[in-house]
């Protein structure tokens, strides 16, 4: 009686078990990507980016959402620094549901906003990094990230939030250093600036954009001496020695060391592959420390060359103007750009050649800076004698009524009968106005560079015996 029991429960029990087992095997997943091989029989793992790739994409063309081939292909694109794809896939995977198996939703997120920041999508790719951090608020990338994507944008006090807790997190991470001393120099607060860019290059040594902006740090901080010594350090550099020189020669141009400054902006155009923008200054700063030498030849050189090419660029066509008469007229040259003694005499022939029919007996001559000169000339002829009031304006900018006041004030003080203004520049409308009712003659550019054409060729009329 107790035999067939016994069966009976064996047999319950054994199917049972079996049963168990059936139902809680493992499902049959599908074959890993990397365990299907190519065409040649080889792993994936060896194949190509091409072929993976479009493994990858067959796959998803069964399953769009197959999360081994998204990862696969994320990461290729990634790796291939193809940021618009990169972007698409890792979005495909942020926005999938949460718990897929082998997901790091940290790692896709990050991905997702460093991908979306290269494609300049700095929207979302704040967004992804913000989630990033919610999935891991220890990780010193995604406070870089943020901080780098905010000094992008201009948000340089966030971007100081930023760095400074990803380089509490991770200290010997070079580019956190870098970033955040390039957002301190933009808020202006070099020491700060400086103290994280030299950290930086303790780090990393070679890297240049860092270096040229620890130049620029001591340029702002007046420190110009320690800027150059970069500057001049960066000149042969091919990627940042014109910008190396540009900084330089400007430094130089400031502070009338004319000759340094020339070297320095010539070396900046012999570098190749220069950009156009940094060309196109490079080429101005030169023909402007030319002009302040008083090379009219060569700084008319490269004006024209610029104008050539960008005929609207700054004052470029009006230097072209200014300097191109005066590089025909030597007298003019001269009234504008030379030394007082020199300029002094050329004003007596001017005096002599305006009244070239008289005799004219100077009587007084004043200098007055580098700005204009007064000559006091007593001038007789058979008709009239009259002293006479000269003042030279050697600026090539407007002439207003206040000198031109200034100038009556000195003829009533001489006790001159008249006045007479010459000008390289332009008379005010007020400073005509002025002199309307006032016996003062106002000789604009055009009337003194006509004189000035024939200064040279008038004489004084003999004495009568």
């Amino acid at each position: 009686m107790f035999v067939p029991i016994i069966l009976v429960i064996s047999l319950f029990l054994a199917g049972s078990v079996t049963a168990f087992f059936i139902l809680n095997r493992p499902k049959k997943k599908a074959p890993s990507l990397f365990a299907q091989a190519g065409k040649d029989g080889k792993n994936a793992k060896n194949m190509n980016d091409g072929a993976v790739i479009q493994l990858a994409l067959k796959r998803l063309e069964k399953n769009p959402q197959d999360t081994e081939a998204l990862l696969v292909l994320a990461e290729r694109y990634y790796n291939r620094q193809d940021w618009e794809k990169a972007f698409k896939t890792y979005e495909t995977l942020c926005t999938s549901p949460a718990g897929r198996p082998g997901v790091d939703y940290f790692e896709i997120h990050l991905r997702c906003g460093q991908a979306a920041a290269k494609h300049g999508l700095l929207g979302e790719a704040f967004k992804n990094l913000i989630v990033a951090s919610s999935f891991n608020g220890s990780d010193y990338r995604v406070y870089f990230e943020l901080g780098n994507l905010s000094f992008l944008n201009g948000n340089y006090e966030k971007a100081v939030t930023y760095l400074a807790r990803a380089r509490l997190i991770n200290p010997e991470y070079a580019p956190t250093f870098c970033v955040l001393g390039h957002a301190y120099f933009k808020l202006k607060k070099y020491k700060e600036a400086m103290v994280n860019i030299r950290k930086a290059l303790d780090l990393v040594p070679g890297d240049k954009e860092t270096l040229f902006t620890l130049a620029e740090c001591y340029e702002e901080s007046g420190q110009s001496d320690q800027a150059t010594r970069i500057y001049s350090h960066l000149r042969a550099d091919p990627e940042w020695g014109p910008d190396s020189c540009l900084a330089a020669g400007m430094i130089y141009s400031s502070t009338q060391r004319l000759d340094e400054a020339i070297a320095d902006f010539s070396i900046g155009l012999r570098h190749s592959n220069i950009k156009p923008a940094i060309a196109l200054k490079l080429r101005y700063q030169l023909a402007t420390a030319y002009l302040k030498k008083n090379d009219i030849s060569n700084a008319l050189t490269y004006l024209n060359m610029i104008n050539r090419e960008y005929p609207d660029y700054k004052n470029t066509a009006t230097l072209i103007n200014q300097y191109g008469e005066m590089h025909s007229n030597r007298n003019l040259q001269i009234y504008i750009m030379s030394q007082p003694d020199e300029f002094l005499g050329l004003c007596r022939k001017i005096v002599i050649a305006f009244f070239s029919k008289a005799k004219v007996k100077v009587m007084q001559t004043n200098m007055t800076g580098r700005d204009w000169a007064d000559i006091l000339a007593q001038i007789d002829t058979p008709r009239w004698s009259s002293i006479i009031g000269f003042r030279f304006f050697r600026t090539q900018g407007n002439i207003g009524e206040l000198v031109v006041r200034d100038f009556h004030a000195y003829l009533r003080n001489v006790k001159a009968d008249k006045g007479v203004c010459f000008g390289v520049g332009v008379f005010t409308n007020d400073a005509k106005r002025f002199t309307e009712a006032r016996l003062i003659d106002l000789v604009d550019r055009p009337r003194l560079t006509a004189l000035l054409g024939n200064v040279d060729s008038v004489t004084q009329p003999m004495p009568k015996r």
